[in-house]
């Protein structure tokens, strides 16, 4: 009997949890602290929307420049593995 060996890759390990948990907890100490801030300044809730706000639109940024480094480096891959097997 032969074995044919397929090309695969090791799980990545992705802590998709772990970077979710570090989104809530982030973005709800800049809404305790706007809180806070809105509290002490008597300006409610203008703090609370805006540093809210701040700290989402911060981690969908990085969340699109990690994912664009990922594509390329999955890109970079394949055309790596595309060049190997028309050269051998």
């Amino acid at each position: 009997m032969k074995i044919i060996r397929q090309n695969i890759r090791a799980p990545r390990s992705d802590d998709s949890f772990g970077r979710g948990m570090d989104v809530a907890l982030t973005i709800g100490l800049f809404f305790a602290i706007g809180w806070g801030l809105d509290a002490w300044l008597n300006t409610t809730p203008l703090f609370m929307i805006v540093l809210t706000v701040l700290a989402a639109i911060g981690f969908f940024v990085s969340f699109k420049y990690r994912y664009d480094a990922e594509m390329e480096r999955l890109e970079a891959e394949r055309a790596e593995r595309a060049e190997a097997g028309r050269t051998s």
